[in-house]
């Protein structure tokens, strides 16, 4: 057999076991990245596989373009919701948190180890960042998901951290070296590599938005290769110009994603896809580096620095930020124990081993085994953990089917997915009762394994995933039908009139938006508007009733009214509605 037919044949039982690994970890809660490293491991001149690899250069060049679709697919998955309200814990975290981190563990390291402080400064740089694939992959399959402000907390700060880490990492390097001195180097540094990958990455970011909206490809597989093709684009010129180039694909990815695209779906597939591929191959080529006779010889001070890093530089460097922003005791705690680690510190790890530095592959034997301790204790104790701090909250249950559009050019219009939970306005109600927007059109409804065809008489039941056609503008108004009987975010609707049917009774409208109108509940909206405008209705006649304002609207067919324009009040913002206390 030919050597290239004999790779092709690895790299698919590679991938095979890796996927088979992922659903193995689901049963056995251990996380799925050591389960990848194991698999390398095995593969490798200590394991059955017998396979010889100690190209560090190639492993690292491997690892870089791996991260790098990892983080460009995090990016593409993070809302920019998440990134406005948590963005200043979450940036210190990035920044001033993994500082302190790498400088106790540093100094845990030095001490353990018999090595200078930058040498053990070094390794702490290293092992610094969290691994938000990882974190975010051992929750799911724990059953267990965390509640939102909290999510996006760990979201945005396990993202946006790894250049940081990449600095600090390159930082001492360069100092170990001689090719750079504390002070002005180092913070020539730091500003480069954060400003320039900072605007390489929202400018490419933006500029690709315009082109996939604007090129109109033919096929439709092109779309994610061009997204892509943006996204190594950001890597390649930060770089270029001395920026980070992980900093500038994550923000491209956030930019991208948080835009409508022409094809998104298959877009955010297709990374999605990208991003566990490189997971696999990046941690299955890192075990083969391992050798795990020399991980023995450093077990002990691996155990240790494991534990100074885990209990003692993490909870230091996070727990006083978090509390200066108002976050619990509780969620503080649980912040600083999800610091597991992943593929990030074990491909910095070929740092040192690449420019030579002192110590550079005890350097590395440590921090693998750091990494698989953290994957091990941190990783497989997260589920229980974040149940004991009662910080969890139901996973919602998968759809059995999706419904998508699949456009090759820009349109105005969404394909949503609610689930129905026990609390929500509509579980109970028959869809004729919702009173959604006009235009809004319920697709199909999902119940368990089977598809119900939505009708007039319909009843939502808790657990339904139903599937709604709608133009965006109408997605807040939506929300609200379907969220819990909670008081209406009014200053999120008071700029937009929503269409709805003249039809619709006060009744529908009071119970699926919270809100109470001074008018008799069994009349339909176009009869409330006529007893303040007996005579002469037209559809420039407006008129309040209580939070919101209703305006007829003429269906140009004949002299009916079809629609009435429902317009939230901003002088209504702070008046408690139905479901608020």
């Amino acid at each position: 057999m030919l050597f290239v037919d004999s790779l092709i044949l690895g790299i698919g039982l590679l991938l095979l076991l890796g996927i088979v690994s992922s659903k193995l970890s689901t049963r056995l809660g251990v996380p799925v990245l050591v389960l990848f490293l194991v698999l390398g491991m095995l593969a490798g001149s200590d394991g059955i596989g017998g396979i010889a690899f100690e190209n560090y250069r190639l492993a690292h060049g491997i690892g870089s373009l791996a991260l790098a679709i990892i983080l460009f697919d995090g990016g593409l998955s993070t809302p920019i919701s998440s990134v406005r309200s948590v963005w200043k814990p979450a940036t210190l975290l990035a920044t001033w948190g993994v500082l302190v981190t790498a400088i106790l563990t540093g100094v845990a390291a030095s001490w353990f180890l018999g090595i200078p402080t930058l040498q053990g400064i070094l390794l702490g740089s290293i092992v610094g960042s969290t691994d938000a694939a990882a974190v975010f992959s051992v929750l799911r399959s724990g059953g267990v998901s965390l509640r939102t402000r909290l999510q996006s907390i760990l979201e945005v700060e396990s993202g946006a951290n790894d250049p940081m880490a990449i600095f600090l990492t390159v930082g001492c390097v360069e100092l170990l070296m001689g090719r750079a001195t504390f002070g002005l180097d180092l913070l020539g540094l730091f500003v480069s590599q954060m400003l320039f990958g900072a605007l390489v990455g929202i400018g490419t970011g933006l500029i690709a938005v315009r082109v996939v909206n604007w090129i109109n490809l033919e096929t439709a597989g092109l779309y994610p290769v061009l997204v892509t093709a943006f996204g190594l684009l950001a890597f390649g010129l930060a770089t270029a110009i001395g920026g980070s180039g992980f900093l500038a694909i994550y923000l491209a990815g956030i930019v991208i994603g948080n835009k409508r695209l022409a094809f998104q779906r298959g877009i955010r597939l297709f990374h999605d896809a990208g991003a566990w591929l490189s997971q696999i191959v990046m941690f299955a080529m890192l075990g083969l580096l391992s050798f795990p006779n020399r991980l023995l010889d450093v077990s002990i001070q691996g155990l240790l620095i494991g534990a100074a890093l885990m209990f003692v530089a993490r909870p230091l460097a996070v727990i006083p930020l978090l509390l200066s922003f108002r976050y619990s005791w509780r969620e503080s705690i649980f912040v600083s124990w999800v610091g597991l680690k992943g593929a990030v510190p074990i491909t910095l790890a070929t740092f040192p081993l690449l420019s030579g530095t002192p110590n550079a592959a005890l350097t590395f034997d440590v921090v693998f085994f750091v990494v698989v301790l953290s994957a091990l204790a941190q990783g497989w104790s997260l589920p229980f953990v974040a149940r004991y701090l009662g910080l969890e909250k139901p996973l919602k249950s998968a759809p059995p089917l999706t419904l998508e559009i699949s456009s090759l050019r820009h349109v105005d219009g969404d394909i949503v997915d609610y689930t129905v939970e026990n609390d929500s306005r509509v579980a109970g109600r028959r869809v004729q009762e919702l009173a959604l927007p006009d235009g809004v059109v319920i697709a199909l409804v999902a119940r368990q394994d089977q598809i119900i065809p939505p009708h007039g008489s319909t009843r939502l039941e808790p657990g339904d995933h139903v599937i709604i056609v709608m133009r965006p503008a109408m997605r807040l108004l939506v929300d609200q039908v379907f969220g819990s009987r909670m008081a209406i975010p009014v200053k999120l609707l008071s700029d937009l009139e929503f269409p709805l049917r003249a039809a619709t009774t006060v009744a529908e409208l009071e119970d699926m938006y919270g809100i109470e109108l001074d008018v008799p509940r069994e009349l339909t909206l176009v009869q409330a508007v006529r007893l303040q405008c007996p005579d002469n209705l037209t559809p420039r006649d407006y008129v309040v009733f209580g939070p919101i304002g209703l305006r007829v609207r003429k269906d140009c067919s004949d002299d009916s009214f079809e629609q009435v324009g429902m317009t939230f009040l901003a002088e209504a913002l702070e008046t408690p509605t139905k479901g608020s206390e």
